[in-house]
């Protein structure tokens, strides 16, 4: 079942909701912080590209209802985060921050690239 949650006063007074349809209310400003303060990046990297040690995350990141489900219950190489460490409000800004992650450059475009 979808839940409906109000992020923050302001967002509550403007109506923005997290619904399913999105985290309409999310901060990227936030998520990029929270991204970097529970050491997402350490496997993911700064912009979410994926590495050796974690898969790419940005640009199109899942939608937010399973990458709640796959951050609260993984039990693979990444560590279940529950809520007492990592809480609604902070994943659904960093799942914000991950959308606004852009694609990088098609290669045809890098002069360097195509010599």
């Amino acid at each position: 079942m979808c839940l409906v949650r109000a992020f923050g006063p302001v967002a509550f007074a403007a109506g923005l909701f997290l619904t399913c349809g999105g985290a309409l209310a999310a901060s990227a400003e936030k998520g990029k912080a929270a991204y970097t303060q529970h050491g997402c990046w350490q496997c993911h990297g700064t912009q979410g590209q994926g590495a050796v040690t974690g898969p790419k995350l940005a640009p199109d990141p899942m939608p937010i209802e399973t990458f709640t489900q796959f951050v609260r219950t993984s039990n693979g190489a990444m560590p279940p985060y529950p809520e007492a460490v990592l809480s609604n409000d902070e994943l659904a800004d960093i799942h914000g921050y991950l959308q606004t992650i852009p694609k990088p450059a098609d290669y045809k475009s890098i002069p360097l690239l195509n010599q």
